[in-house]
């Protein structure tokens, strides 16, 4: 098959889609341009797009309108076309894109009038704007208008040279602010001209919409009778894209896009049939590593130009692939829906593969034998004839087949109850029998030269020995381990013609004269530095291709017989690899097949494209609560600094690499704060909190899809201490420490001379205080004297009124003594003494009666007891209101310890009735039966 240049004519391209919710913006994209940072950007009907591999971000005119053309020219200006609206979007210092209008420097009237904005040229110098009413040239902060003729279409710049379509005048040629038109172009006034490329400096390709492809040269326009010309007039065409490799990308209204040759021959035509969302396209680009972008009239496509691979998928028909075949001029492909075919000879642009009856189902191999074709499938061994008829030589499943070195006309086939025999009869192959001896499935084999196949089953290599007609075993070996430091096995394969065992990467010959296995260091040193391998396959070139847990890799044989390894163009194709079943088929270093699950992989191997370049990463956007900070363009000068309050920052980054986009990786590091870079890891943001005061430097780097790492992309930024760790607040803290030392110095001084003063007022306070609790000792000392004193007296009175009692109930007794004499002095009869003795008689009775009347001993003792008692007998007053006179002599009595005797005598009443009188004092006085009387009294 032909490759042209970077453009294959086999298979499809990696095709990505962008829905409108990927970018959430409008359906239609009308142009797209690419800054020298790779963001792309896209002219959209919501604002103008920009995406930097990761993010898409939206800007929008100040107006609102829809963006129809977009240019970016080196300073990092991006220049923009709406309705009524025309100027360019910059960073500002923060690096956020903000929008600059050129349109004001038109009249109010002007504006109104500037319709769309269809183009945008970077022309020596001038920005050139425009529309179906006029061009707005705009250079060196001045605006000019450019009237056409009768009315502008579109414009186009090829070659450095600017093109306008008037609808009169055909095409005209700008130069030197005039246009001129160019000769025998008016043909075109009934068509609008989409697109003008050069084909050589003479000669140019003019796209129309409906009226198909022209060729321009020497003056003279004439149709260009190509298959490109009538894929345009079949589908109306919407301009393209010239590529690097002088290919033209033409879009179509109805059928995609398609890729031709400077000769008009299509190499590609990719369509909504083979992976396009939509099939009207509106603007193509070519980015800056030769990648097709597209805008839809629904979405935005990414097409993998730029790449050896390409694919044969859904769209082709076919599903899972174990193997292939190229024979009699097709291509055979076996896959888990059957075998199915193509012509090897015709393009593969439109036609699907077809199914050869009689293969439908689960197909395991397909594989030329002594110039057949042997296919072994789910339901038997199976051979394809060349007009593509079947002939089923055994109905049992088959894996593979191989021929047998020392029968020629012989082959041995695995299958799944063991091995079978076919041999070549009268031209014809045929079944001979089921070889015995063994009896379980086996997938792969190898045959050595002594006819000995090896099996690896269960984790156990067999080494069986055919008899001489193959028709058994003679002997089946087993083996557990290859050598003592190798247990087990993981695969067999046959490299330089020779059957190696392999463990671990460490490569096993087998001896028969030894009955060992022995280590080949060779093949082994091959293999040292690549990751432990798990199926290994050498093709036709003596290339041996290996799969990892990581990815599928190669070892290109050299002419001197050594390798060099490839493994970055194949990373992207590790997860899509049938696991245990490796189909590598090399017809020659530009055709190349790979299995896989969901369909089969071109490889062309002399296709330009470095692999080993370094991506580009950028760190594009900064933020802290007290800013956001967007890179844009490369300017990552910024000198960045937050308050300690905002030390929570977040950061975003990206790389603008649009290949392999699912194994993207990346690895950071915050110097000042990590020690170590991360793990690779596919996060775009990373997020710190609580950061300390000091400088940071954010470190970024990328590895991209081939495995490539890129160089650091870094953003230094500084966090502000807290105030009161700011510089000058420490300056502040020393001078403050100072001032306090020395205020403490000066207040010590000055406490010291207090303290003395305090210490000389402290000793006269405590001598005055000596002195007056002296005093007071003293004093007290007197009182308590005094007291002594008055209880001693207290006693002495209580002693002379008890002896004042008794001598008053002496004197009492003697009255009542006097009284009785009295009485009975009555009863004697006078009468009978003499006058003298009556006159005695009678001086003695008035002398008896005198003394009674005359003795107020007892009226003083009550006013003496009333006068001691006197506070006693008002503070009972006080607390019992009610108490009697009587009762309050009682208590006084009682009071003085007088016996209930003696207060019956004092109180002129039985003793019964002092008890009595008792009785009732207590009741007065609320005493319950346990508390004492006198106690009680003297307590008051």
């Amino acid at each position: 098959m032909l490759v042209l240049g970077q453009v294959k004519n086999i298979g499809l391209p990696e095709i990505r889609n962008y829905i409108r919710s990927d970018y959430k913006g409008g359906t239609q994209n009308w142009n797209i341009d690419q800054d020298k940072d790779d963001n792309l950007y896209f002219a959209n009907n919501e604002g103008l797009f920009q995406y930097d591999g990761t993010v898409w971000t939206k800007y929008t005119l100040p107006n609102k309108s829809v963006i129809r053309s977009v240019k970016t020219d080196s300073s990092g200006k991006i220049y923009v076309g709406g309705y009524n609206e025309f100027g360019y979007f910059k960073p500002n210092k923060n690096g956020k894109l903000v929008y600059f209008s050129l349109s004001r420097f038109l009249k109010k009237k002007q504006v109104n009038s500037i319709d769309i904005i269809w183009k945008i040229h970077l022309y020596n110098n001038e920005i050139i704007f425009q529309s179906f009413e006029k061009a707005y040239i705009y250079n060196k902060q001045t605006l000019r208008l450019l009237t056409p003729p009768s009315r502008f279409q579109f414009s186009f710049l090829s070659d450095n040279t600017l093109y306008f379509q008037d609808i009169t005048n055909g095409l005209m040629v700008y130069n030197k602010g005039k246009i001129t038109p160019l000769k025998n172009t008016t043909e075109l006034n009934n068509t609008e001209v989409w697109g003008i490329f050069n084909l050589s400096k003479t000669k140019l390709l003019i796209t129309t919409l409906d009226k198909g492809l022209f060729i321009y040269e020497n003056q003279k326009l004439v149709q260009w009778n190509t298959e490109a010309n009538d894929f345009i007039k079949k589908n109306s065409g919407l301009g393209g894209y010239k590529m690097k490799n002088s290919y033209i990308a033409l879009n179509s209204v109805l059928n995609g896009i398609i890729i031709c040759n400077p000769q008009g021959k299509i190499i590609q035509h990719i369509n909504r049939k083979k992976g396009l969302q939509n099939n009207t396209v509106l603007a193509s680009f070519i980015d800056h590593k030769n990648n097709l972008w597209l805008g839809l009239d629904n979405g935005i496509a990414f097409i993998n130009e730029n790449s050896p691979f390409t694919f044969f998928g859904f769209s082709y028909n076919l599903s899972t692939v174990y193997a292939t075949a190229v024979h009699k001029e097709n291509l055979f492909v076996a896959t888990n829906q059957g075998v199915f075919y193509h012509s090897w000879n015709s393009p593969f642009k439109e036609d699907n593969f077809e199914l050869i009856k009689g293969t439908t189902g689960q197909t395991w191999n397909v594989q030329i034998i002594d110039n057949e074709l042997f296919c072994a499938h789910n339901r038997g061994a199976i051979i394809i004839n060349p007009d593509k008829t079947t002939k089923t030589l055994d109905n049992v499943g088959y894996w593979s087949f191989k021929k047998i070195p020392n029968l020629p006309n012989s082959i041995i086939g695995s299958n799944y109850k063991g091995f079978s025999l076919f041999e070549k009869k009268n031209n014809e192959w045929k079944f001979i029998k089921h070889i015995d001896g063994f009896n379980k499935s086996v997938g792969e084999f190898e045959i050595d030269t002594n006819n000995s196949i090896w099996v690896k089953k269960d984790e156990l290599i067999y080494l069986m020995s055919l008899d001489s007609s193959a028709h058994k075993f003679n002997s089946i070996k087993t083996f557990k381990r290859l050598s003592s430091t190798d247990n087990g096995i993981t695969s067999i394969q046959r490299i330089n013609n020779i059957v190696y065992f392999q463990k671990d990467n460490h490569f096993y010959t087998y001896s028969y004269t030894d009955k060992t296995f022995q280590k080949d260091n060779k093949i082994t040193n091959v293999f040292r530095k690549i990751p432990q391998t798990n199926t290994i396959q050498e093709d036709r070139y003596g290339n041996i291709w290996y799969v990892t847990n990581e990815s599928l890799g190669v070892l290109l044989k050299k002419s001197n017989h050594s390798y060099s390894n490839r493994i970055a163009p194949f990373l992207n194709l590790t997860e899509d690899l049938v696991y245990n079943n490796l189909s590598i088929n090399t017809l020659n270093p530009n055709n190349i097949f790979i299995g896989l699950t969901d369909g089969l992989a071109h490889y062309d191997s002399k296709l330009s494209n470095d692999f080993n370049q370094l991506p580009k990463v950028f760190i594009r956007n900064f933020s802290s609560p007290s800013g956001t900070y967007t890179i844009v363009n490369n300017k990552d000068d910024f000198d960045i600094t937050i308050p300690y309050k905002s030390n929570y920052v977040k950061f975003r980054f990206s790389t603008p690499t649009y290949e392999n986009i699912e194994n993207i990786k990346y690895s950071f590091k915050l110097e000042g704060f990590d020690e170590y870079w991360s793990d690779w890891n596919q996060g775009t943001i990373k997020e710190y909190t609580n950061l300390r005061e000091g400088e940071y430097t954010m470190r970024v780097k990328t590895k991209n899809g081939f495995g490539i790492v890129s160089k650091e992309a870094t953003l230094s930024f500084t966090i502000s201490p807290p105030w009161y760790r700011h510089f000058f607040a420490y300056i502040f803290y020393l001078l403050l420490i100072g001032a306090t030392i020395r205020i403490i110095r000066d207040r010590v001084k000055i406490k010291i001379r207090k303290n003395k003063y305090y210490e000389t007022i402290e000793q006269r306070r405590l001598y005055l205080e000596k002195e007056a609790r002296i005093r007071k000792e003293q004093y007290k000392l007197e009182k308590e004297i005094e007291k002594l004193k008055n209880d001693k007296l207290q006693i002495k009175i209580l002693a002379k009124d008890k002896e004042l009692v008794t001598n008053s109930l002496q004197v009492v007794k003697k009255n009542k003594i006097l009284n009785g004499i009295i009485h009975k002095l009555k009863d004697i009869n006078t009468n009978s003494f003499d006058e003298e003795s009556k006159f005695q008689f009678e001086k003695l009775r008035k002398s008896i009666l005198k003394e009674v009347n005359s003795d107020k001993s007892w009226k003083d003792l009550e006013k003496h007891i009333k006068n001691v008692h006197f506070d006693f007998l008002k503070r009972l007053k006080e607390k019992h209101p009610t108490i009697s006179p009587r009762e309050l002599d009682l208590s006084t009595y009682l009071l003085m310890n007088m016996s209930t005797k003696e207060i019956a005598e004092i109180m002129n009443i039985s003793i019964g009735g002092v008890e009595l009188a008792r009785y009732r004092l207590r009741k007065k006085l609320d005493l319950t039966k346990k508390e004492n009387l006198i106690g009680y009294l003297m307590s008051i």
